[in-house]
């Protein structure tokens, strides 16, 4: 659900395809991670926006695990497309069924997910994961060593040997542990180009964006004219 680990993910991806690199995906709330005092938790609802998502992700994962498949690579990507390039709802129950069966995975898997309560726990266990290291949000990348970044947090993710050099400065972070933090300050040019990239999110979520526990105004953003999940597969 969130924009910018879905841009990370793009990027990963364009590494991945020139470097063979081996991603494994996995999940993190920042509804829990972001939830206030008194509100439900989202495994205590019968359908909560990400949690929900991430759980038929969680059972698509124990089926890549039996076939060597890649289902789970691929629901992320077409999730993250119906929503943040199309301004979609892949949050709707009705939409993400569409999206399976688009993707040739039984639409029904959608309320397969949801009756088993173990995929709360599959998708609770990574979440902690991330908390237990001190992590508070996503993109959240852990290496082999045991190391974990936050980010890159970016916008029109590079490609071709430009995303080989981003992948060269972050993975050259590993080399300095005491280095915590790195950040760009965003002035008004760069505010600019962040609310155009959020356009199609602001059109297609149905919650309001809290970070840390403050919610963030996102009503500066241009809305879209969000587009069809039939339309996104004919393009």
């Amino acid at each position: 659900m969130c924009p910018f680990a879905y841009q990370t993910s793009i990027w990963i991806r364009e590494v991945r395809a020139l470097t063979g690199l081996q991603i494994d995906w996995r999940f993190f709330s920042l509804e829990e991670i972001n939830r206030v005092d008194g509100k439900k938790h989202p495994w205590e609802r019968d359908w909560s926006y990400g949690w929900s998502l991430m759980r038929i992700g969680a059972l698509l994962r124990r089926r890549d695990r039996e076939d060597s498949g890649d289902r789970l690579d691929r629901w992320y990507a077409t999730i993250g497309r119906e929503l943040h390039a199309y301004g979609g709802k892949p949050h709707d129950p009705v939409v993400a069924r569409g999206l399976l069966e688009q993707l040739g995975i039984d639409p029904a898997t959608v309320d397969d997910a949801i009756a088993d309560p173990t995929t709360h726990d599959d998708v609770r266990a990574d979440h902690q994961r991330v908390v237990t290291a001190g992590g508070f949000g996503v993109p959240t990348l852990f290496f082999p060593d045991g190391q974990a970044l936050f980010g890159p947090v970016l916008i029109d993710p590079p490609t071709g040997d430009a995303a080989l050099r981003l992948w060269s400065l972050v993975t050259g972070m590993l080399e300095f542990p005491n280095v915590f933090e790195l950040q760009r300050p965003k002035g008004e040019r760069e505010g600019r180009a962040i609310a155009e990239s959020l356009a199609p999110y602001v059109t297609g979520r149905d919650w309001i964006s809290i970070n840390r526990g403050k919610v963030i105004d996102l009503s500066m953003v241009p809305t879209t004219t969000a587009q069809t999940s039939t339309d996104a597969g004919s393009t």
